[in-house]
């Protein structure tokens, strides 16, 4: 009877410290992330100082296709990581970008390296760094525009 209540207090035991280094990595984690993410809220109030509202509606003009393809070259070009590419998105939603060019200026923001393209090319090969690339652009616009028609669908 002792070895059954035994086996139950070590399992709890064992749940707790699951529970408690799960908790350490979490916030671990935040703290490492913590400082990405206060340099671009920095970064995008210098952003807001120095280009104005007009000038983000003069790229943007409202032409769907158009900044669809100039919002995915932005962001084929200007690299990171999801966390930062959603504030940013955010930034760009209240200053009346379409969903659209979000979208696409996310995923390419993830998934297209130009930035570190010679890199990639020096270890996977020049031909594939090259192709992943223009496959990854082109299957970020065609994601964009399945993630917006989805959207407007279920609204």
């Amino acid at each position: 009877m002792m070895q059954g209540s035994d086996s139950k207090t070590k399992s709890q035991a064992a749940k707790q410290k699951t529970i408690v280094r799960s908790l350490y990595k979490a916030a671990k984690g935040l703290g490492t992330a913590l400082p990405v993410l206060v340099g671009v809220i920095l970064l995008l109030g210098l952003f807001r100082a120095f280009v104005s509202k007009q000038w983000i509606s003069s790229v943007f003009t409202g032409g769907l296709l158009r900044d669809t393809v100039t919002a995915g070259a932005i962001g084929s070009i200007s690299a990171g990581n999801p966390i930062t590419s959603y504030i940013i998105g955010g930034e760009l939603l209240k200053d009346g970008v379409s969903l659209l060019a979000i979208t696409s200026f996310i995923v390419t923001w993830v998934t297209v390296g130009i930035v570190q393209l010679p890199a990639e090319a020096s270890i996977l090969g020049g031909r594939f760094a090259v192709m992943r690339n223009i496959l990854s652009f082109g299957l970020a616009i065609l994601v964009s525009v399945a993630t917006v028609t989805t959207i407007s669908m279920v609204q």
